[in-house]
């Protein structure tokens, strides 16, 4: 059967602490065939249950090279929830300065050329 339950993961995190991982905003729309009295929160902190060698990989990689752990994929298992999770470099604040520049550039460039075209 089709399960009724969504997540959202646009806004989710992972979070690296106290040697334990959290899956943080990520929004999960609770099945409507679960008892009514039991409400869960859709947007609550979940921790993620992975093995100590994957944590120590994960918290090298963003401790000591400056990745990002974010959620890529959710999906059912049964009873539980699995997240695919990946580490992701971002980007550094003067690469973004440059993305910005080059922008701010093409858009003169544009006027520019539709000026000189008219």
């Amino acid at each position: 059967s089709a399960r009724a339950g969504k997540a959202q993961i646009t806004e989710s995190y992972v979070l690296l602490k106290d040697g334990e991982a959290w899956l943080i905003g990520t929004q999960f729309t609770p099945l409507q065939t679960v008892s009514t009295h039991y409400v869960t929160d859709p947007t609550r902190t979940r921790k993620l249950l992975l093995h100590s060698k994957e944590l120590g990989r994960l918290l090298e990689a963003t401790q000591q090279k400056g990745y990002t752990c974010v959620c890529t994929a959710l999906y059912w298992k049964k009873h539980l929830i699995k997240a695919e999770i990946c580490l992701a470099k971002g980007k550094q604040q003067h690469d973004k300065r440059d993305t910005e520049k080059e922008r701010d550039w093409d858009r003169q460039k544009q006027r520019v050329l539709r000026e000189h075209n008219k």
